[in-house]
Formats: C-alpha cells, structure tokens, sequence
C-alpha cells in the first residue's frame, strides 16, 4: 500500500496551482467542476508517484460537507491497486465498526474510490489506480 495523494481545500484554486506548478515543478491535469456539487479540483503530480489534489467550493456551499473547513487538510488518500481492493477493504473496514461515508463509487473525474473516518474522525480515501 501506497500513499496516492494528500488533499487541500483552498479558497483560491488558481492561485494555489500555480504556486506549486511555479516553485515545486508540478504538473497540473485539466480542471475538474462538478456544477452539481460546487466542486472544482486539480490534482498536481511531483515526480512519478507523488500528487497532490487541491479543492475548492463554490462560495457559500462550504456547509455542504460535514466537518469540512474552507481551506486546509481534507483527507488522505491511499492506493489499494484494483476497484476489488477498495471494495474488500472498505467492507472490512465497515465490519470493524468504523464509518463509511461515502462510497465505494466511480466519480465524476475518473476516479473509483471509497472515503472512511480513521478512529480520530480523519478522512482516509481508499483508491483504485488507473
């Protein structure tokens, strides 16, 4: 197991890609929106492995998400290799007693993941590869 990618919400999106594109060579994908939900993210690749996704809200829906805060750490996210990795794993997590609070599921940019809380209420993101 692997850590995939840390993950920021920021209440300037293109200011914070650019600082980590300007001074840490990063390499920024398309820009994801989620009009539904308010949501628009880059994730920024260092190297080969290392990424980091960077969020934002729509102003206002910031109370949309649970415990969320408008800028600073979101979650971390961990690769479990395969969408049957997630799956197994998150069922036995759940079957440990701990919360699942979103997923497994596809999202809208490509991703397939599933999101538990750690036993402090941290967000651990379980993900597939590819």
């Amino acid at each position: 197991m692997k850590i995939c990618h840390v993950a920021l919400y920021t209440k300037d999106l293109e200011k914070l890609k650019d600082f980590y594109i300007r001074y840490f060579n990063g390499a920024a994908n398309k820009k994801y929106y989620n009009p539904a939900k308010g949501f628009s993210s880059y994730f920024i690749r260092f190297g080969t492995d290392a990424e980091l996704e960077i969020m934002t809200l729509d102003e206002g829906l910031t109370d949309m998400l649970r415990n969320e805060r408008n800028t600073g750490y979101a979650h971390m996210a961990f690769s479990a290799g395969s969408r049957d990795n997630v799956d197994r794993l998150t069922a036995q997590i759940k079957a440990d007693g701990y919360s699942v609070i979103s997923g497994p599921r596809a999202t809208g940019d490509g991703h397939y993941e599933s999101c538990v809380l750690d036993p402090d209420g941290n967000r651990v993101e379980i993900a597939a590869e590819g």
